[in-house]
């Protein structure tokens, strides 16, 4: 079974986290055929691997490119008891 929800924990070069970003699966590919995962916004998206890679996209202009990011799978259904569903 497909993971629908992650985590993406961005750290700094010394492994401190930074940020932390929930995103959900959509319908898209990523350039190595993984599915692409977004944030509500559509401003993170990354392509997970099967076996958690983590490959952030350019989403707009000015972005650098992460270095340091790692993806926790989440529960399918969010807190308040909905499934969470793939997108697009």
């Amino acid at each position: 079974m497909d993971t629908l929800r992650y985590e993406l924990v961005f750290s700094d070069g010394a492994g401190s986290a930074r940020d932390v970003v929930t995103v959900e699966r959509t319908l898209l590919k990523g350039p190595g055929g993984h599915p692409v995962y977004s944030d509500p916004t559509g401003i993170i998206r990354a392509e997970i691997s099967d076996r958690g890679e983590v490959r952030v996209l350019a989403s707009g202009g000015h972005q650098e490119p992460a270095q340091s990011v790692v993806a926790r799978p989440l529960p399918d259904a969010d807190p308040e008891g909905g499934p969470g569903g793939p997108h697009g």
